[in-house]
């Protein structure tokens, strides 16, 4: 198993069979995200980016913690006490999503209990969200006055549509993973119990696939639902055309001849 250093221990990172699981850690805050966190995630996503062998991401909690309860609110008075600080605050929390829905890899949320205002915002930023039967979710930044800037409302908007963004600010009411589900937010709705190892059999699956592949469906779905940060028509173009001309292209149409289980390389 590989393993990724983070500048924070909040934020663990363990790669094994093409898998980067990245684990929220902040037990003492119930996996509230705080700036060092928010700073550490595309610092993260960087280095993930790099590793070949790092072919899917799958963001959770750590082992029997919830996915994020949103923003440390201890640091409202301190980090965000003031305009100039909250915009700070406000940057940090944009790049993070950006990082997550950036990265050419395939990025799982994997959500179980609190998914909570950035939370929704970092799940939002995901390629598939996945969650547990038992997950709850909210945007309570009514109940806190706390401003969401165009950049980081974009990914809620794209996820759930302009009604149910306005609906969950509004109210600041919490909605069942069955209703997240309802409302688009959700890709797949899984028991409680076995949830980790059928999420982690989901990301095996994906991680066995070709790697250019992905990158370029990842890039066109992203450009055909004019997500957030979406590439170019031409960028697009660009990276299934690589696929054509790529070594694993060569390898499927074998494996596919031979019929045995095709080994790409990601070249």
């Amino acid at each position: 198993m590989t393993s990724i250093v983070s500048s924070t221990p909040r934020i663990r990172v363990e790669i094994a069979h093409g898998v980067a699981r990245v684990l929220i850690d902040n037990p003492t805050r119930k996996n509230a995200f705080d700036f060092s966190m928010w700073r550490a995630l595309p610092e993260i996503m960087g280095e993930i980016e790099a590793l070949e062998e790092a072919r899917v991401v799958v963001l959770a909690g750590a082992p029997l913690l919830p996915f994020c309860s949103g923003a440390d609110i201890s640091e409202f008075s301190t980090v965000r006490a003031t305009a100039e600080g909250g915009r700070a605050y406000e940057k940090s929390n944009v790049e993070a999503f950006d990082a997550l829905a950036q990265l050419s890899k395939p990025v799982i949320a994997a959500i179980s209990g609190f998914c909570m205002g950035g939370g929704m915002g970092l799940a939002a930023a995901c390629d598939l969200r996945i969650a547990s039967e038992d997950s709850v979710f909210a945007i309570p930044a009514g109940r806190l006055g706390v401003g969401y800037p165009p950049a980081a409302m974009h990914y809620v908007v794209a996820a759930v549509g302009p009604q149910t963004a306005m609906d969950l600010f509004f109210t600041a009411r919490r909605i069942s993973a069955r209703e997240a589900a309802q409302c688009g937010f959700l890709g797949r709705l899984l028991p409680a119990q076995g949830f980790d190892l059928e999420v982690d059999a989901i990301a095996r699956q994906i991680a066995l696939n070709a790697p250019l592949t992905l990158r370029a469906a990842k890039a066109a779905i992203r450009a055909a639902s004019n997500a957030p940060h979406a590439p170019s028509p031409d960028q697009c173009e660009a990276l299934a055309a690589a696929c054509f001309d790529s070594a694993d292209y060569a390898e499927g149409r074998m494996a596919f001849l031979e019929k045995r289980e095709p080994k790409f390389s990601g070249r």
